[in-house]
């Protein structure tokens, strides 16, 4: 038995803030940006957009793709930085929105490493045999959290959401092995500075952006080993990685350091930014539709995020 992909889906909203928009808001320019993170625009969500509008659209999309309904779905996890409210969880919204009306809705929070993460809690419940169709996503506002002064951050960041719907049979397709870890000795590198218990506001991203490097292109290297060794899968044999959408630099960092071949790295980042949870799904979604990705492949997943959290999935799709 295996946790099968059947069916991904995508969302990002219509606002397109580009590098040259932001250089009239906050000292920087294009090239700026685009030699520091390979970044030239990110999509931002409007006022009357919540995470879980943005959910719903790739939740629907996927559950298209799949050609199931949301009654089939009996586990629905969201993983976001940026809820809807403290409480009750977006998730509940979406299974409403979908008619998704029996199991359990829940969101999960490992900030960039949310979606892997969350992938590999569904694929326990579905391996457990606690649920048999399981919708994950992830999807950020995370423009929300951005301090527009602060050229380190708001450059990096932008809105979205990607879901895929996995379901439990036996099969050699499905996800083969995950690895997921976090440390929070290195709480502060990237955190937000508020929350209800310690601030009572939401607060503001705030990163030392060269430890992070460091330590994405480190943990996340060794995620992938650890995710292929579990699986007894030897690296060359992956087809497609799929990572996080933090930085091209750290993308390229791992791509080196791994010896993986960059036209076998599949990147967004110069259009989508990071979007957090959500950009791992998004990027998978799209090189699924682009056609790059084909049922068979077999793809590595991978991330890093606040915690610090970082994680790894092995899956043939």
């Amino acid at each position: 038995m295996r946790s099968v992909v059947l069916g991904v889906g995508a969302h990002l909203p219509a606002r397109v803030l580009t590098n040259e928009e932001l250089s009239r808001r906050v000292d920087t320019s294009d090239d700026w940006i685009r030699e520091r993170t390979g970044i030239r625009e990110r999509r931002i969500a409007d006022e009357r957009e919540k995470t879980s509008d943005l959910a719903i659209a790739a939740a629907a999309r996927a559950l298209q793709a799949a050609d199931i309904s949301g009654d089939d779905i009996d586990l629905i996890i969201v993983a976001t930085t940026t809820p809807d409210l403290t409480f009750p969880a977006t998730a509940v919204r979406v299974q409403a929105a979908l008619g998704a009306h029996r199991g359990v809705a829940f969101d999960l929070q490992a900030v960039c490493s949310g979606f892997i993460f969350a992938l590999a809690t569904a694929d326990n419940f579905l391996m457990r045999g606690q649920a048999k169709t399981a919708l994950v996503i992830g999807a950020e506002t995370f423009s929300r959290l951005l301090d527009w002064n602060d050229r380190s951050t708001c450059v990096l960041f932008g809105d979205g959401a990607g879901a895929v719907v996995l379901q439990a049979q036996e099969s050699d397709r499905g996800v083969i092995a995950t690895f997921l870890r976090s440390d929070g000795r290195m709480h502060d590198l990237l955190h937000v500075d508020g929350g209800p218990s310690q601030t009572q506001t939401v607060g503001k991203v705030r990163m030392n952006g060269n430890a992070v490097f460091r330590q994405a292109v480190e943990h996340i290297s060794g995620a992938m080993l650890e995710a292929c060794a579990k699986a007894g899968v030897a690296l060359d044999a992956v087809d497609w990685f799929v990572p996080h959408q933090a930085n091209q630099r750290i993308l390229d960092g791992v791509a080196r350091k791994l010896s993986i071949a960059p036209d076998k790295v599949v990147s967004t980042v110069a259009f989508h930014g990071n979007t957090s949870a959500a950009s791992v799904p998004l990027a998978l979604e799209t090189a699924i539709r682009d056609g790059r990705i084909k049922p068979g492949d077999l793809v590595l997943m991978e991330a890093l995020g606040g915690g610090l959290t970082w994680g790894a999935a092995l899956v043939r799709i």
